[in-house]
């Protein structure tokens, strides 16, 4: 938008007058530059400026789009380069010294370029850029094209050189890096190349870097998995994990501050810690130099030397510090010694050398330069004197056709020649100024400084200035210094808004005729000052920002004032607002500046908010008060930014500048411009300030930033514009012809003053300005304590401590310190004057209130005296004696400030306190759910504390509800897949007939199985607190991330609940605890009685809960914890008052009561003699017992024995009643003993398992930590494969670049080498059919002339100059001469010297000749073609060749990455299947011998202890079936061998019975027959016997029934355990072929990784084992279905072929 506004700025000027720049004076902050052996330029604001060093003559060059940028020069080409700071700024090449354009070089850079650089042969520019691009560029800047550039992001480079031996390397080095960047050509291809110097340490030691990439030294860690480099563990995935580095591992490098080549190709660099550094160009092996000390040490100043530029000669280089010397460092192998070489008073800031080497330019920081002359006297000449410090302040000396004046901030002020800007002499004033202003009637000048000062000098003497006068006006600084256009009077307006006015002759010794008050933010002072009036018009132009507003304040001077300015002045010198017609105006919008025009009291003002000039016209009639000035014309001015206005010498130019760098001048009528000119830029903030001689034909110009001075001149400057200002300035001569004449000659007789002057450097003048500094804090310091002190007195004066007489004979003058040294300001003095005036004129009214003061103060001690005789209650308080009511009532109000403040102050601080306690009460007591507390044993010193626990979260339960969902969901899905698993085997219909029957009994056992998991593979005891620990996967299964999550949630879920059970028997202790201190206070009370009635002194003990068993003790503040007085109230002490008197009158009632009085005396207040009471009881004696026994009569001796007898019983009932009282005590207490005591073993057993359930908690945050470990080693892996994939993707990208260059390249070279083979070929054909062509003549000439053929001439080489070679160590740098086009012209011209005529052979046609000198001449462009071509050719192999190599090491870094993703992947597996676990062990079980303890465990494996025990009880069962049968076996033998023996019995014995029944046979008559002869009752005896028998078999059904029902109950069972252990079998089957079938996929990813894998072939194998798997499972689904089929038809043929087995 700016540099639109600024074009839009040209069509406004006129056709006729024009400005055009005349010189520049502006010193550099940029290097200075040589263009050619004798001419050094250098950039300053919009213009670069070119210097002859022998002639003193500059030359400008302006930028056309604002200020200069960066520059550079070609000293072979005499070129110049430099860039523009606009947005997307350009390079524009010149040259010198036509300074004509040679071309543009447009790029793609948004913001500007920081470097630039030529190359020392060749048309190449190399640019650099800084943010945004950080862009590197390679520029052919005769083409104008980019021939290669690179993005370096983050990389800040302060300095850029090309090889001068070299063009094709570069060097960039910034405070931290140093690079080398190597340019590469393939025929019109050019590319970067960049290399990195690895620098030293600060010590100058070499570190040994690791490769962050693929690290090779990292150690191998057998129990926590692999360990990963540094990026990994960052989680770095991206290009930053390249370079990453921990902080630990960054050691402070050197910092390069200046490099430079040598002819050697080598660098040497200078760092901040005085190293030097050698730098191969080729290898880039850094070589840190020896200093070599020399005997006698330098002195201490420069025992350090930190290198700011480098510059190399023969030997060694030269070498410049802050110092101000320049060493000379003389290079000898890896060693250097030091040697003084020049002393500069400056700190030197560049060096550099004349192409030819005979000159050495040195450069300080203020701007001067320096030229040492090798061989030359006087070695040492400056150039180019700076000024301290960029111009504040310009003025041309009257008439301005000669000379001007500037000043800048430090005080110097320098007189120059017009002319050609020539220093004609300088003055400093040691202070710092701020304006400056000539007097247009004499050769003086005013310049106003910081300190409130106004100096005169004097200019009679141009060549010798001087102070005259020196005018200390006020402590403010000046800010304005303004004469009118006659040279009456000078007006200076100060910071705190006075303007001063003084008389401008230096006749009267420069009067100070008086000041006015103005509001303080003055922006301009404007005067009118016209031949024809004898008024001076002043106009003051100030800003009011808070109401967006401009302030006007006019006032006339007339030109008689000097001689009556008394009357216009009171007593301290202000002048009278009545008498001087001050009139305020103010504007509704605000002006950055005004001025007042010479016609029709018009006022001209550049607004400020927007781009207008408005004109405002002044009321004609008088008014009071603040008038509204409303714009009479309004033109927009094209000129953005706050702009200043100032009129011509004769009133009709308005000249305005504004930010945008543009001066214009305006016609004061029309407000047209007529003449512009862009001197300045608005990146400088365009123009501060400019002066217009008297005659108009000189304009000087001064730059706010950008430290430029321009000089303006007119073009076709003439007509009626000329006339005016011309006739003006004659008229304007002659008026002021005598007064001038008389000032001058009193200038040139008035003698110097005495004032701190000279030529002291900035430095005397900063140190001065700390000087004054430190005075100002002491004063200000002195003023201070004056003040405490005077505060101190007057509290003392108002506290009424004076006892003693105070001392009335102060007067007002002696309150007035003056300080004799001390320099007072003028307007100080005023006032003294004034004071002194009032004093004297006063002084006999100030005797008589002294009087009466000292009067009246004897009377008031009097009555303090008396006062302090009298009572307390009648004194009055010390206040009350203070005559001084207005300084009581300030002391009065400063104290309730005082008050006020401490009290706020300690509110907040409370508040602080009491916001801080919340915070920490809502952290630490609020927000817990379970508040922390402890329970102590009552005997013993047990402690057990309580956990204390916050509430869960919402995003917690939601997650934990989440996870158990889940986990249910997992259960439900393993039961489904086993249920169909076993149906396809054929279990399900086992299952499916006993599934009713065993329901209960299979909840009842898995019950009992998650009752009973083991603890030590749980890797906790949270069973033990009856926690469901059947959601937990096995640690043997947690190989997923998620999983791993899962868990984690899991097992925080059981340390709650684990701490919820501790918590709840806490509770219950607590309760108990509660209830046990209870009961303890119950039975206190009865013991209490007891003790009392027993008359013991034994103590109670009674137990209380302590501040830890009742933490929220803590949040309440008792009574006895406040330290401080309670304060009570007024009414409160009215009430206790009145309860007091109450409580008093009661007990005077109580004590009038004769009832309760007899009562107490009778019977000890009670009605009824109590149980308890029996031990108090006591039986009175009669009264005669006063009476000796012998004296007793009957009567009184029986009442005696009576007596005797009660007091027998009455005793008895004691000792019996206090024998119970302390039973029962003694029961009490031990109760209360047993019960404390059996709550103790409780809390001790609690004790335990606190300790059991903090271990329970320990245990399971020890398997979160391993578990989170895993995690964090899990995401610490990820990363490190996708590091490794987007590494191998960008160096995949990178090798597809490679490859299509090196094809690319190839393409090329065949192209090149087809191209050079047909070069080749015809020449050899012009070689060949050279005599076909000359066939016509004869044979001999034809010989002759083959001869000259291939004769060449021979191109003189120009030699050097010894001495030039002596001097300049690159040589005769290549191509500095001339080039190849040069070379080839050359070589042109003498082959013209050989086709001349006279070379022609006898005899032969001049027509033959001429064919011959054109054959001959194709002949030698051909072979210089076949030579650029050779050499184009070799370079261009050469490239392809460094491209080869580049793919190959792409490749080989491919293949690494491959490597390592191979191992990464291993490595990931293994840390997937190597699970750590936890494993509780019991202590003292295994007992290790001679503690051979082993920690390796590679080749061990962990299994399921389930395993071991189900083993070992098959095993043991199968023993014992196998014992069961062999007892079988042999019960079976013995039962044969018994039946044996039976069956032998049974045989003798049925011998006996047939021997028997023989016997019987023989007998007639039987036994029976005799019983049934003999027995009266045979048939009752026959029936008992049948119901025996029946009764008999009954019995035996009955048992056989009762044992048939045990068979069928065995039966059952034994088909149930059958049924169980053919579901086991089944079981383990099935995990046996899941088993096998994870060991073949093993062995085949074992047998697959030992073989060389590539990602093809990896994925190729993962692809046809996922489809011969996909085959396979679609093979078995098929195959299980014609099972199912099968079995079917089975089923079906067999119940067709046996139906009966059905119904069996």
């Amino acid at each position: 938008m700016a540099q639109g506004r600024e074009r839009d700025e040209g069509p406004h000027s006129a056709g006729g007058a024009s400005l055009s720049v005349r010189w520049v004076q502006g010193f550099p902050k940029q290097n200075v530059h040589f263009v050619n052996d004798n001419t050094i330029c250098y950039p300053c604001g919009n213009y670069v400026i070119f210097i002859n060093i022998e002639t003193k003559k500059k030359t400008v060059l302006q930028c056309s789009n604002g200020i200069v940028g960066v520059m550079a020069t070609n000293i072979p080409c005499e070129v110049v380069a430099f860039s523009d700071r606009k947005l997307k700024p350009l390079i524009y090449v010149y040259s010198f010294p036509g300074l004509t354009r040679r071309t543009k070089l447009k790029g793609n850079i948004l913001l500007d370029y920081t470097l630039l650089s030529f190359s020392y042969c060749g048309t190449y520019l190399a640019s650099y850029s800084s943010l945004p691009e950080f862009e590197l560029a390679l520029w052919n800047w005769e083409s104008s094209i980019i021939l290669c550039k690179k993005s370096q992001p983050g990389m800040d480079v302060n300095q850029m050189s090309f090889n001068p031996m070299n063009w094709r390397q570069l060097c960039l080095s910034s405070p931290s890096t140093v690079s080398v960047w190597t340019i590469e050509r393939s025929n019109q291809e050019h590319c970067f190349r960049a290399r990195s110097v690895k620098l030293p340490l600060e010590d100058g030691s070499f570190f040994n870097e690791t490769d962050v990439v693929f690290p090779q030294s990292l150690p191998k860690d057998l129990i926590y998995g692999p360990v990963l480099p540094l990026s990994a563990i960052a989680g770095l995935v991206g290009k930053e994990a390249e370079t990453f580095r921990p902080k630990d591992d960054l050691y402070p490098l050197l910092h390069p501050t200046m490099h430079c080549w040598t002819p050697t190709s080598d660098l040497y660099i200078g760092c901040e810690e005085g190293h030097l550094l050698m730098i191969n160009g080729d290898t880039l092996q850094v070589t840190v130099l020896n200093k070599i000390e020399e005997e006698s040490p330098l002195e201490d100043r420069r025992n350090f030397i930190s290198p700011v530029t480098l510059v190399y000669q023969k030997e060694g280089v030269l070498a410049s510090g802050i110092d101000g010397f320049v060493y000379s460092f003389i290079i000898k192998d890896r060693s250097y010694m030091i040697e003084d070489f020049l002393e500069i008073e400056r700190p030197v800031e560049h060096m550099t050398f004349s192409p030819n080497y005979t000159v050495l330019l040195i450069q300080t920081d203020k701007g001067s330069v320096y030229i040492y002359t090798f061989g030359k006297e006087p070695t040492l000449n400056k150039v180019l004197d700076a000024c301290d410090g960029k111009f504040q302040a310009i003025d041309f000396i009257t008439p301005g056709t000669q000379y001007f004046m500037t000043l800048t901030y430090s005080g110097e002020i320098c007189v120059w020649w017009l002319e050609d800007c020539a220093c004609v002499s300088k003055i400093y004033l040691n202070t710092l100024a701020t304006v400056l202003a000539c007097c247009p009637s004499s050769l003086s000048a005013a310049v106003g400084t910081e300190d409130g000062s106004v100096y005169f000098i004097s200019v009679y003497d141009k060549e010798s200035p001087q102070v005259v006068h020196k005018a200390f006006l006020s402590e403010s600084s000046v800010q304005h210094v303004v004469y009118d256009q006659q040279g009456i009077f000078l007006l200076v307006g100060t910071a705190e808004g006075k303007v001063f006015i003084i008389n401008a002759n230096s006749s009267s010794s420069f009067q100070i005729i008086g000041f006015t008050e103005v509001a303080k933010d003055i922006l301009q002072i404007s005067t009118v000052s016209l031949l024809e009036t004898d008024i001076v018009e002043v106009m003051v132009l100030s800003s009011l920002p808070e109401a967006g507003r401009s302030r006007l304040e006019m006032f006339t001077l007339p030109t008689l004032l000097p001689q009556v300015s008394t009357t216009f002045a009171d007593e301290r010198g202000r002048l009278k607002d009545e008498i001087i017609h001050k009139y305020l105006y103010e504007l509704e919008h605000a002006l950055s500046s005004a001025v007042l025009g010479f016609q029709s009291n018009q006022i001209y003002g550049f607004c400020s908010q927007v781009p207008y000039i408005c004109s405002y016209l002044l009321p004609e009639e008088e008014h009071t008060g603040i008038y509204i000035l409303k714009p009479y014309k309004k033109v927009q001015s094209r000129q953005y930014g706050p702009g200043l206005l100032y009129l011509s010498s004769h009133g009709l130019w308005l000249i305005t500048i504004a930010k945008c760098g543009i001066l214009c001048i305006r016609d004061v009528y029309t407000l047209e411009t007529f003449a512009w000119c862009r001197s300045h830029s608005h990146q400088g903030h365009g123009i501060q300030s400019m002066r217009i001689s008297m005659d108009g034909q000189n304009i000087l110009v001064n730059g706010r930033d950008d430290g430029t001075l321009v000089y303006l001149k007119w073009k076709r400057f003439g007509g009626h514009l000329a006339s005016e200002i011309l006739d003006y300035y004659q008229k304007l001569l002659i008026s002021l012809s005598s007064a001038m004449d008389k000032e001058n000659h009193y200038l040139s007789t008035t003698p110097k003053v005495s004032v701190d002057l000279g030529s002291d450097s900035e430095h005397t003048v900063i140190r001065r300005i700390r000087s004054r500094d430190i005075a100002q804090e002491a004063k200000a310091e002195v003023q201070v304590a004056m003040m405490e002190v005077e505060e101190s007195c007057a509290k003392e004066r108002s506290g009424g401590f004076q006892k003693q007489k105070a001392s009335t004979d102060l007067s007002q003058d002696e309150l007035v310190l003056t300080d004799v040294k001390k320099e007072i300001p003028w307007i100080q003095q005023k006032s003294q004057e004034a004071i002194k005036k009032e004093v004297n004129l006063f002084s006999k009214k100030r005797k008589e209130i002294k009087q009466g003061i000292k009067s009246l103060s004897k009377t008031i001690l009097n009555m303090m005296e008396e006062n302090d005789k009298l009572e307390n209650i009648a004194k009055l308080d010390q206040q009350e004696f203070g005559l001084d009511l207005e300084e009581l009532e300030r002391l009065h109000d400063e104290s309730q400030e005082e008050v006020a403040k401490m009290i706020k102050d300690v509110e907040m601080h409370n508040l602080a306190k009491s916001y801080l306690a919340e915070l920490i009460k809502e952290e630490c007591w609020n927000s817990m759910a379970v508040k922390g507390r402890a329970l102590k044993c009552f005997h013993i010193p047990c402690v057990v504390e309580n956990f204390p626990m916050k509430a869960r979260t919402v995003e917690e339960l939601k997650e934990l509800e989440r996870v158990l969902q889940q986990k249910k969901i997992e259960a439900e899905c393993l039961k489904l897949r086993k249920e169909i698993v076993e149906a396809q085997s054929g279990v399900k219909l086992i299952k499916q007939r006993h599934e009713e029957d065993d329901e209960e009994e299979e909840e009842e056992d898995k019950t009992v199985k998650y009752s009973n998991l083991p603890n030590y593979l749980l890797g906790s005891l949270s069973t033990d607190f009856g926690v469901d620990t059947s959601l937990l996967s096995s640690q043997l299964e947690l190989h997923s991330r998620e999983e791993k999550i899962n868990q984690i949630i899991l097992l925080k879920d059981i340390i709650y609940k684990v701490k919820t059970v501790f918590n709840n028997e806490f509770d219950a202790a607590y309760k108990q605890k509660e209830f046990e201190i209870a009961r303890v206070k119950e039975r206190n009370v009865r013991i209490r009685e007891i003790i009392l009635d027993l008359e013991l002194e034994e103590a109670v003990w009674q137990p209380e809960f302590e501040d830890c068993e009742k933490p929220e003790r803590t949040l309440v503040v008792q009574d006895e914890e406040i330290t401080a007085h309670k304060h009570i109230k007024p009414w409160h002490k009215a009430k206790e008052l009145i309860v007091n008197h109450e409580k008093e009158h009661w007990l005077l009632i109580q004590d009038a009561s004769t009832r309760l009085r007899a009562l107490m005396d009778m019977m000890g207040g009670v009605l009824e003699v109590k149980k308890e009471d029996i031990l108090r009881m006591v039986i009175p004696q009669p009264a005669f017992m006063a009476k000796p026994d012998a004296v007793w009569t009957e009567e009184e001796r029986k009442q005696f024995k009576d007596y005797e007898k009660k007091v027998k019983e009455l005793n008895e009932e004691r000792d019996k009643y206090r024998k119970s009282l302390e039973a029962e005590l003694k029961k009490l207490q031990n109760s209360i003993q047993e019960s404390t005591q059996a709550f103790d073993e409780h809390l001790k057993r609690l004790f335990e398992r606190r300790v059991k359930a903090e271990m329970v908690t320990n245990q399971e945050e020890l398997k979160i930590s391993n578990l989170a470990f895993s995690l964090l080693l899990d995401e610490e892996l990820s990363s490190r494969e996708k590091f490794l994939n987007n590494y191998l993707t960008r160096k995949q990208h990178e090798k597809s670049q490679t490859s299509e260059a090196v094809r690319k390249s190839r393409e090329d070279l065949d192209v090149c080498k087809e191209h050079y083979d047909n070069l080749l070929a015809e020449d050899k054909v012009m070689d060949r059919s050279f005599k076909k062509e000359f066939s016509e003549i004869p044979g001999h000439q034809v010989d002759i002339l083959y001869k000259l053929f291939k004769r060449r001439p021979r191109i003189s080489k120009q030699k050097t100059h010894s001495e030039t070679t002596s001097v300049v160590p690159f040589g005769e740098l290549p191509g500095s001469g001339k080039l190849n086009k040069d070379a080839f012209a050359q070589l042109m011209k003498a082959m013209d010297e050989l086709d001349n005529i006279s070379n022609m052979p006898e005899g032969l046609d001049p027509l033959v000749w001429n064919h011959f000198c054109m054959t001959r001449r194709a002949k030698v462009e051909n072979e210089q073609k076949v030579k650029q071509k050779a050499a184009d050719l070799l370079e261009m192999a050469t490239f392809l060749q460094k491209r080869v190599e580049e793919e190959e090491k792409v490749q080989q870094e491919i293949e690494r990455v491959f490597h390592e993703l191979i191992l990464l992947q291993e490595e990931k597996v293994r840390f997937q299947l190597n699970l750590t676990i936890q494993i509780l062990l019991k202590q003292g079980q295994v007992e290790l011998e001679n503690f051979q303890l082993v920690l390796e465990y590679s080749d061990a494996i962990l299994i399921n202890k389930n395993i071991i025990e189900d083993l070992n009880s098959v095993i043991r069962t199968q023993g014992q079936k196998k014992v069961a049968s062999m007892m079988e076996s042999k019960d079976v033998h013995k039962r044969i061998l018994q039946i044996e023996w039976e069956h032998k019995k049974m045989e003798m014995e049925r011998e006996d019975l047939n021997q028997k029944a023989w016997d019987i046979q023989m007998l007639f008559f039987s036994r029976d027959r005799q019983k049934y002869l003999n027995e009266p009752n045979y048939e009752a005896l026959i029936s008992i016997q049948i119901g025996i028998m029946e009764q008999t078999i009954a019995v035996l059904d009955k048992m056989h029934k009762k044992n048939v029902e045990n068979c069928k109950k065995l039966l059952k069972k034994l088909g149930k355990f059958s049924n169980q252990k053919d579901i086991a079998n089944y079981a383990l089957s099935c995990n046996l072929r899941e088993e096998l079938v994870a060991v073949s996929e093993r062995k085949d990813i074992c047998n697959a990784m030992g073989s060389k894998l590539t990602c093809e072939k990896i994925v190729k194998e993962r692809y046809e084992n996922m489809m011969q798997q996909q085959k396979l499972t679609n093979i078995s689904k098929q195959q299980a279905e014609q099972i199912s089929i099968l079995q079917t038809e089975v089923e079906r043929l067999r119940m067709k072929t046996f139906p009966a087995l059905v119904q069996m």
